[in-house]
């Protein structure tokens, strides 16, 4: 045979080689996680079952961190402060109907707050949803979630997964941050694909928020403002946390001279003990201020609207705000300087826009609120001090105010009602993004959630302080917390009842009233259970050594803390939202 011959041979022989070797594949299970991968998401709240509980398994085994849940809507929450911690989606996996209706509630309450959430749920077959047969969990899910998030895609065919994630991704942290929802039904996982083809249809989002400038004239015009104020305030929201220019917003604040006000997610952007701080003159400068800068906070149901009692004399006041959402300025009283654009970029443009000889704000008005604030602060000082036991709710708050002033770079979680309105007064902060709390909706149930995540994604110590109304939400959660082995400390001011412990059955029965629970509930034992450490104090220097132990050993603890049964008012301080009847139907004679 010539040498041709047998290289022809050769070549037929390798052609052949090659047409039988198996060819490369992948499937949707696969490409989900590639996609999530390939844009840095490293962390995934779930709470598994059909379908996704394959998913997890195999997004584990490909290195990423999936922490299971023992119910969706805590999964949910987590998902949601990681996004507003990181500016990153953080990503919920839930099971179809049931369990994407319990993330949903998270999902709206994120969208709600501005934090950039993916929630991904499995979802029942196309073709017996939309003739309404009867499948497993048979729900339109992508009908159900529209109305409650930013953006909701559905995706049929694998090599869409790719340009889904990807879209997802950009919806949620560009503009306003806030939830999308990812609908996969369930033969989606299981569809393959050619693996080459498969790693090209994977789309790495480029530059998800980019800057929105603001324009020159708008910040003249807030200059202006500003300039010509005589009693002038700079409102800090939680929006301007979660941006992360705190040098600029820091400058901002110190080189205007201008006191300032934290909303309760903001608190920290400069601490509390600045000299410039009027936390503890709010309602002093609210009611007194004549120009006020909003930055990152919104005139909502939180801050009045921006009108009645709490702002003084109607058309007192002059708004200048900076928002990245056009549709927000004027939406409850006029904003006479309008700056839209991110809030880095317009604080950065207000910045450069002061000259050198920018004009303190007068005298008067400055020595006007430093003197409320430390009347005030002076005034709060001995209640603080109190070591009554039974606990009242100061009592345990200035003992947990020590922690945290010794642990600034700590997380603080605080939900409840007593619990989160006097805490937020109460307990100053040191750094920013340390607090998080119930947010716009003023909801209950985010605690456990909130500090699950807030320690996955910080590696930090977590202090949750917990009523005891709000902690039944979520208080399952102790056992991942535990099961996780998560640095996570939470207090529950037990007062055995809903705002209060002494409400009673008015009719005599036997049922207690719906506003009590069981007395004397031990709390610590539940955490013990799953083989945390619990313990039970009655007073405020035993919460403060038991808390401060908690945070230096990173042992998941519960503290149980008794406080005083009477202790607490009605709805805490809403209780002008909650409807009153003035015409009882007199009790039926004994």
């Amino acid at each position: 045979m010539s040498s041709a011959a047998a290289t022809a041979v050769k070549n037929q022989g390798a052609d052949a080689s090659q047409f039988d070797a198996p060819q490369a594949l992948t499937d949707g299970f696969q490409l989900v996680i590639d996609a999530l991968k390939l844009n840095g998401i490293e962390h995934l709240y779930a709470v598994p079952g059909i379908p996704i509980s394959d998913l997890l398994r195999m997004a584990q085994a490909e290195g990423l961190r999936v922490i299971s849940f023992r119910h969706e809507q805590n999964a949910g929450n987590a998902a949601a402060i990681a996004g507003f911690l990181t500016k990153k989606p953080g990503v919920c996996l839930t099971v179809s109907a049931p369990g994407f209706l319990n993330g949903l509630t998270a999902l709206a309450n994120a969208t709600t707050n501005c934090f950039p959430m993916i929630l991904i749920s499995g979802s029942s077959e196309r073709e017996i949803v939309d003739l309404q047969q009867g499948d497993y969990e048979e729900m339109d899910q992508l009908a159900i979630a529209r109305p409650h998030c930013k953006a909701a895609f559905r995706v049929l065919h694998a090599q869409d997964i790719g340009i889904a994630v990807a879209r997802a991704i950009r919806a949620a942290v560009s503009g306003r941050p806030g939830g999308v929802y990812l609908d996969l039904p369930a033969k989606l996982f299981s569809q393959v694909m050619d693996e080459a083809a498969g790693r090209k249809s994977l789309v790495k989002v480029i530059d998800p928020a980019p800057a929105q400038l603001p324009d020159p004239n708008a910040i003249k015009r807030a200059l202006d403002v500003l300039k010509n104020a005589k009693r002038p305030l700079i409102l800090l929201g939680k929006g301007a946390a979660y941006v992360q220019a705190d040098q600029e917003i820091r400058a901002l604040v110190e080189k205007s001279g201008i006191p300032f006000l934290q909303m309760s997610m903001a608190k920290g952007l400069l601490p509390d003990t600045h000299p410039q701080s009027a936390g503890a003159a709010r309602s002093m400068v609210l009611k007194d201020a004549d120009v006020v800068l909003l930055v990152g906070a919104r005139l909502n149901w939180l801050l009045s609207h921006g009108k009645g009692k709490t702002w003084g004399e109607p058309g007192s006041k002059k708004f200048i705000q900076i928002d990245i959402e056009p549709k927000e300025m004027d939406s409850n009283v006029e904003i006479v300087a309008p700056v839209v654009g991110d809030i880095g970029s317009c604080v950065s443009a207000l910045l450069a826009g002061m000259d050198g000889q920018w004009p303190a704000p007068p005298a008067e008005w400055t020595k006007a609120v430093a003197e409320r604030r430390e009347a005030n602060i002076a005034k709060m000082a001995p209640k603080l001090m109190s070591n009554a036991s039974p606990m009242n709710f100061h009592g345990a708050l200035g003992a947990l105010r020590r922690v945290v002033k010794e642990r600034p770079d700590a997380i603080l979680v605080n939900e409840g009602a007593n619990t989160l309105d006097l805490a937020r007064g109460i307990i100053d902060m040191y750094e920013p993004r340390k607090r998080l709390d119930v947010g716009t909706w003023g909801v209950m149930g985010i605690g456990m959630g909130y500090a699950v995540a807030a320690a996955v994604e910080t590696g930090k110590p977590v202090l949750a302080i917990e009523g005891d109304s709000a902690f039944g939400f979520s208080g399952m959660e102790v056992e991942t917390i535990c099961r996780y082995k998560l640095p996570v400390c939470i207090v529950v001011f037990n007062n055995s009842g809903i705002y209060r412990g002494t409400d009673v059955n008015p009719t005599g029965g036997n049922d207690p009233s719906p506003m009590v629970f069981v007395p004397d509930s031990r709390y610590d034992k539940m955490m013990e259970a799953f083989g945390g450490v619990g313990v039970h104090v009655t007073a405020p220097d035993e919460l403060y050594r038991a808390v401060s132990e908690a945070m230096d050993s990173g042992k998941p603890t519960l503290i149980n803390a008794v406080i005083d049964p009477a202790a607490g008012t009605e709805s805490g301080n809403i209780g002008s939202l909650n409807p009153q009847s003035t015409v009882r139907k007199a009790p039926p004679p004994q």
